[in-house]
């Protein structure tokens, strides 16, 4: 096993994620599996309870674990399948070790970070890195490990030192050090003084990078890369220049360029691991499609322009698998995506003279009225949902495509309760659960624990299973035509399943269920270009290379051309292009 340690210095969100999943895509096209782990030094057991404005987006893999977002970059980048093991964290080690104590693993010993929870760390890397995460079936080749956070953070320390006492125990060939720093331009000077800073902290700590990843605004100069070669003691071959691009999905060509690949090859003894003629023609195509996919980023001329009407827009990462399910689809359709932004509560009525509310009203509406689909995406909590009521309004009444994701969809609901049922009334359980009964369009699901956040919502690969009698629908034939489809969820609230009946009678139809038959997975408006709403989150299995379905289909519609991807998709020939 070949283990990639990528870690960050100066400052966060600097882009580890995106280096280690383009560095594991890169190790890919060489014919080896790949998988990856992140670290994240925060005490949380998981992200499932953190706002997303407080740590982006929650990730929700296959087995439900509720994971960093940088989980979603690796199986988008290289197409894996991780668990919820995958992701590492403070609180996760500490109950681990905590756990072992109590059972009297340690046999009196004093347990201490040094050995024991460092030995843990490691230990459940060594475990972790084996699991099969791909459609071979096999054990893994490389492991890509991220170290969340900015070295030199006391929270950090104890993954430090478990990763700088690694190195011996898997050997040098075995393990190779990314270290992502910034290069900040100040009145026309690339400046490296952070970097070598940082790099001297890395060292001070036991860890020698192999690779130093520059990011900056600009391509570096060579007198810029000689420097921070000579002063962080490494070669100039070792410096590599991630500047920016037209787009994330650049980065691995920009790397390739750089011949970043071939050193890690030489660096880990890649050549000493065997492959098949299968492994090096199937890396030979994925780098084939990943050049054909940035060459439609480059060459797309026409703009699709989606709104999407959310509550955490001040922090975009809140919904980067959706941005990204938007991307991958729009690269499909090779249009350029204009992802237009905007805060659900802009779009409800004046309540008071304030000119800036005013302003933000209308021009909340003015992006509704120019964009070609609608999106309403996942979220918690009352705030801006009667925007979001309006914004399905509008697009059910216009015609405008539309696609709701989890709470999308019982909005859309919502919405035609009250202006098609007639309940004007009507409402969710979930904002404002002291209302009357009759009027919860949406209501908890009644397995579901609510004392207990954490990990108690519904969670995980889930199967949809499709209605007889809707071989027309859109969202069927985009899926393939077949029975029932698996996709991910995560929530705690459904349609009131007393309600269906009339919904349907009125052209609402749930075109798909859970296997129960009961609760409500997909729903579809007749006699519209595109109106769809799922319960579950297609967008978290969204890949670069095949998009998520419900989104492709959005985007497809806001471009003129829902019909050549739906033939495109129910055809063997021709899902290779849709």
């Amino acid at each position: 096993m070949k283990y990639v340690v990528v870690s960050g210095g100066v400052i966060s969100g600097i882009g580890k994620g995106v280096l280690a999943s383009s560095t594991g895509m890169l190790l890919k096209t060489l014919g080896l599996k790949v998988t990856s782990i992140k670290i994240d030094p925060y005490m949380n057991l998981d992200a499932g309870t953190m706002s997303p404005l407080e740590h982006g987006e929650c990730f929700v893999l296959n087995d439900g674990g509720e994971t960093d977002l940088d989980l979603g970059n690796y199986e988008r980048y290289l197409n894996v399948t991780l668990t919820k093991d995958h992701n590492i964290t403070t609180g996760k080690i500490y109950s681990h070790v905590i756990a072992k104590e109590r059972k009297g693993d340690y046999l009196g010993k004093t347990v201490q970070v040094v050995p024991h929870l460092t030995n843990a760390i490691q230990d459940w890397i060594e475990r972790v890195s084996k699991i099969p995460v791909d459609n071979t079936g096999l054990e893994p080749d490389v492991c890509i490990i991220e170290l969340g956070g900015t070295v030199g953070d006391i929270e950090s320390a104890p993954f430090v030192e478990a990763l700088r006492q690694f190195q011996f125990r898997v050997g040098r060939e075995n393990f190779a050090l990314i270290h992502v720093s910034l290069v900040p331009v100040i009145h026309g000077e690339q400046k490296t003084k952070p970097t070598q800073a940082a790099i001297k902290d890395l060292r001070s700590l036991g860890l020698t990078p192999d690779m130093i990843a520059c990011r900056c605004t600009e391509k570096l100069d060579q007198p810029t890369i000689d420097k921070i070669a000579m002063f962080c003691h490494v070669g100039p071959e070792q410096v590599v220049n991630v500047h920016d691009v037209n787009s994330t999905y650049h980065v691995p060509l920009l790397l390739l360029e750089q011949k970043m690949i071939h050193y890690l090859a030489e660096r880990l003894s890649i050549s000493k691991i065997e492959l098949s003629i299968e492994d090096t023609q199937r890396g030979d195509d994925l780098l084939q499609r990943w050049k054909n996919l940035t060459s439609n980023i480059d060459e797309s001329l026409e703009t699709v322009k989606i709104a999407l009407v959310g509550k955490y827009t001040n922090l975009k990462d809140s919904y980067l698998s959706t941005i990204k399910a938007l991307e991958h689809s729009s690269m499909r359709c090779k249009r350029k995506l204009e992802i237009i932004w905007v805060e659900a509560s802009d779009l409800e009525p004046e309540t008071n003279e304030n000119v800036e509310n005013k302003a933000k009203f209308h021009h909340a509406w003015n992006c509704i009225s120019i964009a070609d689909g609608i999106l309403v995406p996942g979220g918690f909590g009352s705030r801006g949902t009667e925007g979001m009521v309006l914004a399905a309004k509008w697009a059910r009444e216009n015609n405008i495509p539309y696609l709701g994701v989890c709470l999308g969809l019982q909005i859309a609901t919502i919405e035609f309760v009250r202006n098609v049922l007639g309940n004007k009334n009507g409402t969710s359980a979930e904002f404002f659960p002291e209302s009357n009964e009759e009027d919860h369009v949406v209501v908890y699901m009644p397995e579901i624990d609510k004392e207990n956040m954490g990990g108690t919502m519904r969670l995980g690969l889930r199967p949809t299973i499709f209605e007889h009698d809707t071989e027309w629908s859109k969202i069927r034939k985009l899926y393939g035509g077949g029975s029932q489809v698996e996709e991910r969820h995560r929530h705690r609230y459904e349609i009131n399943p007393k309600l269906i009946e009339s919904l349907e009678n009125h052209g609402l139809k749930f075109v798909g269920r859970d296997e129960t038959g009961q609760r409500c997975e997909i729903l579809e408006l007749e006699n519209h270009p595109y109106f769809v709403a799922t319960q579950y989150h297609p967008e978290y299995m969204s890949k670069v290379l095949d998009p998520s379905t419900p989104f492709l289909g959005l985007v497809a519609a806001a471009s003129d051309m829902l019909n050549e991807v739906i033939e495109a998709r129910t055809s063997e020939t021709g899902k290779a292009d849709f």
